[in-house]
Formats: structure tokens, sequence, C-alpha cells
């Protein structure tokens, strides 16, 4: 007698109690060790100097409880909605919803970022942390070339924004220079250290690729550090002018902004323009990104992130393909670090450690490697995410850790997933004869 179709699959759904119960135990043990110091036991220094210590096991038992119960539910959950399961679960009337949502998301969030300054024109604050999360996106945009189209690792990226931070710091306190044309020059800087980088990890990749760039971010980082009469040490560079409007200060003087237009000075003045010009920096960034991914060069990138054997097989120059896409990347940011200096007018190496990288590369590798829409919300969601979740104090990067699991958990491809080739064969061509061996096109 053979079984009906739904009863193998209740079968196989009802078989793995046992193997749920081995997982979120497992689970349970690894959530009992991490978090035994972490949270069952506190310490710190008495008034008396003497340490002292006191218990939370309520606390981590709530926690290895919530791993337990947790890892079963996810367990379930993969088991009931898998990528069979999922089309049928979900309504037609919601996947059109869906997909009309996807369409329009990225102009209604392009006109929303253009308002935010009207909006919140009052609140420095939100002004201030939007212009924080522009500059990271711009550089979630600059790894994605690297990382995203060209699939090669890179964990020293920081090292190319505090070239340009300290390119366009040095140049305008030494000389004077403008930011309008120190900006080219650390975007130019910063790519050429870049393609410095690209040399060394030719025949590199995976793992590999992955030591060396971040050896290289370090090595930026403790040359800035002990190069004391250039970069000034770990004092760091002060005193970087702020950007002009085109030669027009944005301050109270007689020949500033507001003078000349005849209305009265606000401080916010240059709040607002510093916004507007890193959305401008950013959207220049991934328009440059589209219309390099069109080009040759773009379907190299594609191809050698697909598989570089493959790469090399079809005629393509690896060793030129690989040095545009770290300088590309480095470029842009050079020109995001060339922003961060003249917005704060002080850098220092505590600005560009191997924390930043890391953070960038999770804003890539959360939104979808080769999504530019993913990346920018991948960049709202952590950063605007470390403050939403400021007021659980101690417990806000464990929430925020495991949002950042789950989210990996269902969506391994990053929020938005884009592997897809730029372009498509959409018909079949036919060929001379005379290039085949059966006579045939």
């Amino acid at each position: 007698m053979t079984a009906t179709p739904h009863e193998t699959t209740s079968a196989s759904r009802t078989a793995g109690i046992p193997f749920l119960l081995k997982t979120a135990c497992i689970n349970a043990l690894i959530a009992l060790v991490l978090f035994s110091l972490m949270v069952g036991i506190r310490t710190e220094a008495g008034s008396d100097g003497q340490l002292t210590y006191w218990t939370r096991f309520g606390d981590l038992a709530s926690l290895v409880a919530a791993v337990f119960g947790g890892s079963i539910v996810i367990e379930l959950l993969r088991q009931w909605i898998g990528p069979t399961g999922a089309e049928k679960l979900v309504p037609p009337a919601v996947q059109r919803g869906a997909s009309f949502v996807g369409r329009y998301l990225a102009p209604a969030l392009l006109i929303f970022t253009l308002l935010v300054p009207v909006i919140f024109y009052n609140q420095r604050y939100i002004l201030d942390l939007a212009i924080l999360v522009l500059t990271y996106v711009m550089l979630g945009w600059g790894l994605n070339v690297v990382v995203g189209l060209a699939g090669l690792l890179d964990l020293g990226y920081v090292a190319f924004y505090a070239v340009g931070a300290y390119s366009y710091g040095l140049l305008a306190t030494n000389f004077g220079w403008s930011f309008w044309i120190c900006l080219p020059l650390a975007g130019i800087l910063a790519a050429f250290w870049g393609v410095l980088l690209g040399f060394p990890v030719l025949r590199l990749r995976g793992d590999y690729l992955a030591i060396v760039t971040l050896a290289f971010g370090e090595i930026i980082r403790l040359v800035i550090i002990n190069w004391q009469d250039l970069t000034g040490g770990p004092n760091g560079v002060s005193g970087i002018p702020r950007p002009s409007f085109f030669g027009i200060p944005l301050d109270n003087s007689d020949d500033g902004l507001a003078a000349k237009l005849g209305i009265e000075y606000s401080p916010t003045h240059r709040i607002v323009f510093l916004f507007y010009l890193i959305l401008a920096l950013a959207l220049l960034t991934n328009w440059v990104t589209i219309r390099l991914r069109r080009l040759p060069i773009g379907r190299a990138w594609e191809a050698l992130r697909e598989d570089e054997v493959a790469c090399r097989a079809l005629g393509i120059n690896t060793t030129t393909t690989k040095l545009t896409a770290f300088a590309t990347g480095a470029m842009f940011g050079g020109f995001a670090g060339a922003f961060f200096a003249t917005r704060q007018g002080f850098i220092s190496p505590e600005s560009f450690t191997f924390q930043e990288s890391a953070l960038v590369l999770a804003i890539v590798v959360l939104g979808g490697m080769g999504s530019q829409l993913g990346v920018a919300l991948a960049a709202l969601a952590m950063i605007g995410g470390f403050e939403l979740f400021r007021s659980l104090e101690t417990y806000r990067m464990l929430v925020f850790g495991m949002a950042m699991v789950l989210i990996m958990i269902w969506r391994p491809r990053g929020i938005i997933g884009h592997r897809a080739p730029t372009v498509y064969l959409t018909k079949a061509q036919a060929i001379s004869s005379d290039l085949v061996k059966e006579g045939h096109g």
C-alpha cells in the first residue's frame, strides 16, 4: 500500500522531533556558556577598591530558555514554511502588493530623503543621524563594488576611508585648499592606494584575500599613528576647514551665504548644506555604479564574482578587472572620508579601526551583495537601529545581534538578494554555419 503525498509530508514533518530537541539543547548549552559570565555574573570595583560581584541567574535562565524555545520555533518554521511551500502560503494578492511596493520603494525613499531637512529642520539630532546614515550608505555602495559585484572579500575598506579623510585634512590645513579642490584629490589618492592593494592580492581569493586586506587596513592605521610629523599621530589633525558653497562661507559674516541671500543666519544652514552634500555624493556613487554595471567592465566584475576560472577561460583580463574594482571602490571610500573630515573638523586614528570595516561589510552582506537598494536599507536599519535600541542600554547589542542573526537565517542573501546578471540573452541568435562543426547555425 503506497502512502499518499500528504501522509508522507506529515510523517517527514513529525519525524524530526528528536532532531528539534537535540538542536534546541545544543543551542541552549552554547547560550549558557556564553552568557554565564556576560549576564549571570557581574563584577565591578567597590568604593574601597575591592572587586565585588553579584549574580543574575534569573536573567541567565530567561535567556537560555528563550534560546531553547526560539531554536524550536525556528526549526519548525523552517520545516513548515520552507522554500518549496513558501509560494503556496503567500496569496497572489500579497505577492502583487509586494511587487508593487518593491517597484516604488526606491523613489519613495529618495523623495522622503530630499524632504528630511524640510520636515526635521528644527531637530538637529535627526539631521545629524541622517547625515551619518547617508555616509554609511555611500561607504556601503563603494564596498559593494568590490564585494558585491566583483566578489572580492575586502576587510580593510576603512583604509581608503582614512586615506580620503587624511588627504583632505592635510591638504586643507597645510595648503589652504578648498573642499572642492581637495575632494577629487582625496578620491584619486584613495584609488591609487586601492591599486597598490590590488597588485599583491591578484593571485589570492577567499579567506587569504580577506586576511591580506585586513592587514592592509591595520598597516594604514599604524602608519597614521606612528608618522607623527605628517599625520599628528594619536593627536590627529584638528582645525580642518568647513566646506563652503563654492567659495561663499556658511557663517554669520557679511560675506556669508545668509547675508548675500538676505535671510536670517542660522547654524542649521550648515547642517542642511552638509546633508545635501553627502546626499549628492551618495547619489553620484549610486549612479556611477549602475552605469558601470552595464559597461563591459561591470559585466567582467560579475563574471569574476561567479567563477574566476571560467572568467579567465573566456579571455577576460582578471588583473585589470580586479584592479579596477579595488580602485573604484577605494575612490568612493576616499570621497566619503573627505566628507567625514570636513564634517567633523577633526580626525584621529581612533575613527578608522577595524570595527568600521566590519560595520560597512555587515551593511553590504545584510542588504544583499550587489543590491544598491538593499545596502541603503541595511545602512538605515543598522545605523538607525543602534539609536532605536539605545534605551535598552546593556541589552542593545544583544537584541541587535539576535535581529541580524534572524534576518540572515531567513534571508541568507540579504534583505534584497541580487545576483542576477546585468545583461540577458532574451532570444537565441543564429550564427554562421562556417563556425560550427555540425555545418549549420
